[in-house]
């Protein structure tokens, strides 16, 4: 039996507000892995385009 078959045998067994927190923390972690995936996209990003951002010939644009 998979953990996720295991989960939802378990969640069966709660009574209903319990197993509606259940569900919420289920979406807080599937949340919580999709943000992680952009923050690796975003830092990824910061790292390629780091020489275009901070050169001399754009140092007037530090203070905007």
């Amino acid at each position: 039996m998979t953990v996720a078959e295991q989960v939802y045998e378990q969640a069966k067994l709660l009574p209903e507000p319990l197993a509606r927190e259940a569900l919420d923390f289920v979406m807080f972690l599937r949340d919580r892995q999709e943000r992680g995936e952009w923050r690796d996209l975003i830092d990824a990003q910061t790292v390629a385009l780091t020489a275009v951002w901070d050169n001399p010939e754009d140092e007037a644009w530090n203070n905007v």
